[in-house]
């Protein structure tokens, strides 16, 4: 019997409502947007409405593992709970650590740091979240005197100028950029800004992009906030009331070394933009009073990250634009729980409850509510410098939650050392093989995403419950039992009784208002008593949910008042600061980092959905033509990019959307996908000095062409064992696998070679065609009638297109055209081709809508998607239906 129950999606922090229609018995779900919910009023985006086809039970972890053999929970456990006992004992509470995640719910994050940073005694917490967003806290807490995000998603209707700072929203986040594309469609006047190197689709939308030299953004802001000083459009009596630190900051920001020269000019010559642009932008932001300015990672992730987000601030202080309706700075946080995890001291800089380690007094509020003498009294090791420890052996025991370390951070190489290095690794997750788990010495099986139940919180501080959809798969347990289980072996069983999260959400509810009074910002103390009725049937709300604001509350600083000691907000002196690693003649390009619109993170969830692969199914880099042309290469080439930390090799492609003298690749891939696409590997691992935040904007590497002597690629129903050659890439597809490939070396048999790594039915039809002169080697397997495999080598990287091929898997017996075509790798005459697919929820590929427009003579985009349907659910791949028209 199908039932319909109201969750969250595990991607973003736009914090998506889900409704999901599931069938306990076939673990069969069907997946839309909750209509009801704030964040999203029923749309998701190309990965949320595939969340179905990612709940396969293949390869899940489901069993705990001892040195890679199955164990009991009470083994697991017992051995977990001693080595770290052990550690402490014989080395120190410093000498153990806990990396989480923005995935974990909060109540998962709130026992791990009561265990890490209450009872166990160090500031040893810290969470991948650091890598995304720590920048924001920091910058928000030097000017708010608290981690406050102002604003609310509605004001992205009520401005007149929204700017978008190193935010490519079209694809990281998807929901609200359509949301902002239909204010701007309702309201043409509606000034949009794109702050950006990079041409990404974001800037479909946009009257200006700037796109500034990688790094520049304190330049440029520094430079808005000298320009509305000598234009005199402050907000005087604003600054006077309400502010603190006006003279230093525009100081800092008037400060020039060219006398000479204008303020613009100088902004320009930083930035690498026109005049005009800049002070078409300084004048809308000056005449505009409705401004929002959201960021994200191009700020963010920077050894400036801090700078940067008060560089922005200052201009809101400035102009009293901040807390109120449409306008504000906005961090869009990039994990479904960063802003969960920043509430309860996720951060090895924080305790919980948006208490840190500043001063005494608070420390011993937290000691005293948890009832612990053992309280950690210093902040711990923020992420790089943590795995440095563990490297160093200073950390000899770890337990890394729902996240994938040696992929995700910089300098990823040196990671995977420390974790081979480290006397003790445990690993909790919900997926078994991964680059983390291969280096873990016990494996804790947790629940995934439609297993799992508690709270999480959006990029507007808006609670959401993620509820359980169906039941744990295997001996999946909760990431907050086993982290209570834990503890209680560790002796800490009084302060660690939980049965159900409702209780842990209570503690923490009550932890936020204990000796609050209004001195702090996060106070959901209405909910220290919820029943566990009240608390299954949650709605969305947006903290302060307290005496004084039962039903919760959209803005913060409305009335000028903030949370540091004198109550006003602060300005930052931002010096202007070049980034840590500057390019030379070994290293001369800048790389940088980011995500794609259909894949998230380490692709342990999204790659398992084949519609996510087929957009961009390879491990890419952009190029400008220029610099194309300078280092050889051209469009589907592969290159080696090489960074002073590590390599990779990815597929070349060439764009004018990329700066010359810049390079662009996505962060994804892992050793299960690829041999060669670990992105971290090349990053370098300098970071922001305030907020710890790593730099992933600006490494200096080089490109050169990757030279190998032979090009292919498989498509085979089954998966393979594919790991010979140097290059291989793995994509799952709807009812086939394809695996792009590249050798440094020819077999001396390719007909040996394949069938060696085909699985061969004593059944297979072989058709096979070779040249050895040219190097080419072509040869398909068929049981009966039903294509199983094809495979295509050359000595060159002109293979066929592989979209008609694909399809032939979605048939049971192939038509006798189809066949005789195979070794061709053409479609026969008549028969469509799909083409590249730029759709993903729809699966609509690049000739399908380009046919169409010729032949309906289509001329919008919502022409098209009347006609086909692409764009019409995430408005994602919008752009690039523009650019086919």
């Amino acid at each position: 019997m199908n039932k319909t129950i109201l969750t969250t999606c595990p991607y973003c922090g736009v914090g998506c409502g889900i409704t999901a229609t599931a069938d306990e018995q076939t673990r069969h779900v069907n997946i839309a947007g909750d209509k009801a919910h704030p964040a999203n009023f029923g749309r998701l985006c190309s990965k949320g409405s595939a969340l179905a086809e990612t709940l396969e039970l293949k390869g899940r972890l489901l069993q705990p593992h001892i040195l890679g053999q199955p164990a009991s929970w009470e083994q697991a456990l017992d051995w977990v709970a001693d080595a770290f006992a052990n550690v402490i004992r014989q080395h120190g509470a410093d000498a153990v650590a806990i990396y989480g995640s923005g995935q974990l719910l909060t109540e998962d994050y709130y026992v791990a740091n009561k265990l890490m940073k209450g009872f166990i005694g160090s500031g040893n917490m810290d969470t991948n979240s650091r890598l995304c967003m720590s920048s924001s806290v920091a910058g928000h807490k030097r000017a708010f005197g608290s981690d406050t995000v102002p604003g609310c998603y509605a004001d992205f209707e009520l401005a007149n100028m929204i700017v978008l700072i190193g935010s490519n929203a079209a694809w990281c986040h998807p929901v609200s950029f359509q949301r902002i594309r239909a204010a701007k469609e309702a309201r043409p006047e509606l000034k949009v800004v794109v702050i950006d190197p990079r041409r990404t689709t974001t800037c479909d939308i946009a009257d200006l992009h700037l796109p500034l030299a990688a790094g520049s953004d304190t330049a440029l802001f520094n430079g808005l906030l000298g320009f509305l000083t000598s234009q005199q459009a402050l907000n005087q009596d604003y600054i006077d009331q309400h502010t603190e630190g006006f003279t230093e900051a525009v100081g800092c920001a008037m400060h020039t070394a060219k006398p000479s020269v204008s303020a613009i000019e100088q902004v320009a010559g930083q930035c690498h933009l026109s005049q005009e642009d800049v002070l078409r932008f300084y004048q809308w932001f000056a005449s505009t009073e409705k401004v929002m300015s959201l960021y994200s990672q191009g700020v963010n992730q920077s050894t400036s990250g801090t700078d940067k987000v008060n560089a922005i601030i200052n201009c809101h202080l400035a102009t009293g634009r901040i807390g109120k309706p449409g306008m504000g700075p906005f961090s869009l946080t990039g994990q479904p729980n960063a802003m969960g995890g920043r509430e309860v001291g996720g951060l090895s800089h924080q305790l919980a409850a948006h208490i840190d380690f500043s001063n005494e007094e608070d420390i011993n509020r937290v000691a005293r509510f948890w009832g612990s003498a053992r309280i950690a009294k210093t902040p711990g090791l923020a992420a790089v410098d943590l795995f440095d420890a563990i490297y160093d052996g200073k950390v000899k025991a770890v337990w890394i939650m729902g996240t994938n370390p040696v992929v995700s951070l910089p300098n990823a190489d040196k990671v995977k050392q420390a974790l081979q290095r480290c006397p003790f690794v445990v690993v909790s997750d919900c997926i078994a093989d991964t680059d983390t788990t291969a280096l873990a010495q016990v494996l804790l099986p947790a629940q995934g995403w439609s297993e799992k139940d508690g709270t999480v919180t959006n990029s507007e501080r808006c609670i959401s419950r993620q509820r359980r959809v169906f039941s744990p798969a295997g001996n999946a347990k909760p990431d907050w039992w086993i982290i209570t289980q834990v503890a209680q072996r560790m002796g800490f069983d009084q302060a660690f009784l939980y049965q159900h999260p409702v209780e842990i959400f209570r503690e923490h509810a009550a932890l936020s208002g204990f000796e609050n009074n209004g001195r702090r910002d996060f106070d959901i103390s209405a909910f220290a008593d919820i029943s566990a009725t009240d608390y299954d049937q949650l709605l969305p709300i947006q903290w302060p949910v307290n005496h004084i604001y039962p039903q919760g509350k959209a803005r913060f600083f409305e009335d000028g008042k903030f949370f540091t000691p004198s109550g006003k907000a602060q300005f930052i002196a931002i010096t202007v600061r070049p980034p840590a690693n500057a390019p030379d003649a070994e290293y001369p390009l800048i790389l940088n980092t980011g995500r794609l619109r259909d894949q998230w993170h380490t692709m342990t969830r999204t790659a398992i959905a084949a519609k996510l692969n087929q957009h961009k199914p390879e491990p890419f880099v952009e190029v400008h033509p220029i610099d194309a042309k300078n280092y050889h290469l051209a469009q589907n080439d592969l290159a080696v990019i090489k960074s002073r930390w590590g390599m990779i090799i990815a597929r070349v492609q060439v764009t004018d959307n990329q700066k010359s003298g810049n390079l662009f690749v996505p962060m994804h891939w892992t050793e299960q996908y690829a041999s060669n696409g670990r992105m971290g590997a090349l990053v370098n691992p300098a970071v922001d000095p305030v907020s710890k935040q790593p730099e992933s904007k600006h490494t200096p590497v080089h490109i050169s062409a990757y030279q190998p002597a032979w090009y292919g690629f498989i498509l085979s129903r089954r998966e393979l064992d594919i790991s010979a050659p140097e290059y291989w890439v793995k994509i799952k597809g709807e009812q086939f696998y394809r695996y792009e490939l590249a050798g440094e070396n020819q077999p001396e048999d390719w007909q040996d070679w394949v069938r060696t790594r085909l699985a061969v039915d004593t059944q297979t039809q072989w058709q096979e065609y070779q040249d050895k002169s040219l190097g080419n080697y072509r040869c398909t397997q068929l049981i009966g009638n039903r294509l199983e495999s094809v495979v295509f080598i050359a000595e060159h990287k002109n293979l066929p297109e592989r979209s008609w091929l694909t399809s032939l898997f979605a048939k049971d017996e192939l038509e006798a055209q189809e066949r005789r075509a195979l070794l061709t790798g053409m479609p026969p005459l008549g028969v469509a081709d799909v083409g590249t697919i730029v759709c993903a929820c729809f699966n609509v590929g690049e000739k399908t809508i380009s046919n169409a427009i010729t032949e309906k003579g289509l001329k919008t985009h919502q022409e098209v998607g009347q006609c086909l349907k692409a764009g019409t659910n995430c408005g994602s791949c919008v752009p690039e239906i523009k650019a086919l028209l």
